[in-house]
């Protein structure tokens, strides 16, 4: 699918069509189906995106698949105020935790949003890639993009919690509560979401040259298979 017309179909999915379905639509569904067909139309974009768009199973699409998962659990617990707040910023705080907890077992994930971006294809390819990245200067490079995607998301997390304690104030299960859901979604989307997908790619730029300038050929050459099956040779 074409990159443009997936991005447009994730902000469709995962904003606008939410925010249409609480603001138009609880008068007809109701307060409460409302909120929760809501909060599933994302999740169940996610889980359409995996199995029959994107069909590609790894690491980062199982780990976006689980989290969207809980997302969807989450929606059928009915709080309003802090309960609320934490409850909807759990998605941004299991980043933290598992990626967080790589980091205490030595095995960094950044590694594996890395290893997207060159695209493995062959046994051999996924080892080559496992070997150089075990190697310190780019180990180093993942460990401290990994430590910078904790902190972006712990940033995030909070940042969340207390925008929907700000802004979602009215109980659950009342028309201004959706009204108000909507409200903080479309705000995060914009005042915390984009400005942490921006840091996580300067992150993954400095990374990325960290790894070109480990390998033989100078960093402006994109060919990165050849470079590290040359690099692989001149080590053996």
């Amino acid at each position: 699918m074409n990159r443009t017309l997936k991005l447009g179909l994730d902000f469709l999915f995962g904003l606008i069509v939410p925010i249409i379905i609480l603001t138009r639509f609880s008068d007809v569904l109701g307060n409460v189906p409302a909120y929760v067909v809501s909060a599933l139309v994302p999740v169940a974009w996610v889980v359409i995106d995996l199995l029959f768009v994107t069909k590609r199973f790894n690491f980062i699409t199982s780990f976006l698949g689980l989290n969207a998962i809980a997302r969807g659990a989450l929606a059928f617990w009915f709080v309003d105020g802090v309960a609320y707040a934490f409850k909807d910023s759990v998605p941004s705080l299991i980043w933290v935790v598992v990626f967080g907890a790589s980091l205490v077992f030595g095995r960094p994930l950044f590694g594996a949003f890395v290893a997207q971006v060159f695209d493995p294809r062959e046994r051999t390819q996924e080892k080559a890639l496992a070997s150089f990245f075990d190697e310190a200067p780019v180990r180093r490079a993942l460990w401290g993009g990994t430590l910078g995607m904790v902190v972006i998301s712990a940033l995030a997390t909070v940042a969340n919690f207390f925008l929907n304690l700000w802004i979602v104030v009215a109980e659950f299960g009342t028309e201004a509560f959706n009204v108000q859901v909507a409200e903080s979604n479309a705000i995060a989307r914009f005042a915390i979401a984009i400005p942490e997908a921006l840091a996580l790619m300067v992150i993954m730029g400095f990374v990325l040259k960290t790894v070109y300038e480990n390998l033989p050929a100078p960093p402006e050459d994109d060919d990165f298979w050849p470079k590290l099956e040359a690099r692989t040779e001149g080590s053996a």
